[in-house]
């Protein structure tokens, strides 16, 4: 079933309008594993138990099985919300299926907490990119370009 996960993943991912989004979660596992020990092990057993059958299963979408995988290790990370923001900069409550062309971010009820990255467009707009560096990355200055 591993197998067949991982290939229905990656063709998926080549398809998508988004970043590969494993990346972050590898270190949303990390932050769990450094932690709280007993939240990294609901992440691993959802993983097993919940992600890799969705990712298998041909009748259902693999890019969203992981998106759910994101959004539900942040919140074990950093309880909050989650948002999606749109090309033209507007944040909204993020919805149960998020479109690719949108920024995804979960912001913590915490303040101190930076916003964890849950989905990344493969080509973000300006607003979503100053977004990205401001509540993500915590850069003050706009950047021109990428």
């Amino acid at each position: 079933m591993r197998e067949r996960a991982d290939a229905r993943t990656e063709a998926a991912l080549a398809a998508a309008a988004i970043r590969d989004p494993r990346e972050f979660y590898r270190e949303r596992l990390r932050t769990l594993r450094e932690r709280d020990p007993a939240a990294f092990a609901r992440a691993v057993a959802y993983f097993e138990e919940t992600l890799i059958p969705r990712a298998a299963d041909p009748g259902e979408d693999a890019v969203a099985a992981w998106l759910d995988y994101g959004r539900y290790l942040a919140e074990l990370v950093a309880p909050g919300r989650t948002v999606e923001i749109d090309r033209a900069g507007r944040a909204t409550p993020a919805g149960a299926r998020v479109s690719a062309d949108r920024l995804v971010l979960h912001l913590p009820h915490d303040a101190r907490e930076a916003a964890l990255l849950v989905s990344l467009p493969r080509d973000l707009s300006a607003p979503q990119r100053a977004s990205y560096d401001l509540l993500v990355a915590g850069r003050t200055e706009i950047r021109n370009g990428a």
